[in-house]
């Protein structure tokens, strides 16, 4: 069963309206805070402009890379609900969530299983445990039934590759789904078509599961 779905990569207001007002809007919108190898890094001056509005229901998400206290003390005023953390030991996780009262999505990426059990060292930690590819900015997938043994009372998202003509086939439960690169067309610009797409779809799945 599908939870919800975050949209990950969100930099331009039309995309932003857009979801805000879709009858089935993402549980989560995410935006690249500090991965500048990223083509969906937002600057700062404005992605402290697109985030300071009315988010509704949404929750937003602050995607960060091994970030420094620089950008921490940055970007702590913003209207973020979550940071999602890649590459943050468990250590530096629990520092980060006590300082700056914030919930945490820590993003695990794998390409085994004994990538996957890292979740355990964040389990008591996170708020949210994201399985991810390892690829970063550029969406690389990876086998989904390594996840097999997660237990289901983990409050789990997963990402990695995911088309939205797959969802429907996904193995598993009781899970989020974190997507981004579907979303866009050939420019790299997020799709709005795409995006009613996902989102009726998803919220089909739930529907069925009610």
């Amino acid at each position: 069963m599908i939870k919800g779905v975050k949209i990950c990569g969100v930099s331009d207001f039309k995309t932003l309206n857009y979801l805000l007002s879709h009858p089935y809007p993402p549980k989560f919108i995410g935006f690249i805070t500090n991965y500048e190898k990223s083509k969906r890094f937002v600057e700062f001056q404005k992605l402290k402009e697109l985030v300071d509005i009315n988010k509704k229901q949404i929750n937003f998400t602050s995607v960060l890379v091994s970030p420094t206290n620089e950008i921490l003390e940055k970007i702590k005023d913003l209207n973020f609900d979550y940071y999602q953390l890649y590459d943050v030991t468990p250590e530096r996780t629990r520092e980060i969530k006590k300082k700056y009262k914030i919930k945490i999505i820590s993003a695990i990426t794998v390409s085994n299983f004994q990538d996957v059990e890292k979740y355990k060292d964040y389990s008591e930690i996170s708020d949210i445990i994201l399985f991810d590819g390892k690829g970063y900015h550029k969406s690389e997938s990876f086998d989904h039934s390594l996840l097999k043994d997660v237990p289901d009372s983990l409050n789990k998202m997963i990402a990695g590759d995911i088309q939205i003509e797959n969802i429907v086939n996904l193995k598993g439960s009781n899970y989020m789904i974190d997507i981004s690169g579907a979303l866009e067309d050939e420019n790299g610009k997020k799709d709005l078509k795409k995006i009613d797409k996902l989102l009726n779809i998803v919220n089909l799945n739930m529907k069925k599961h009610d």
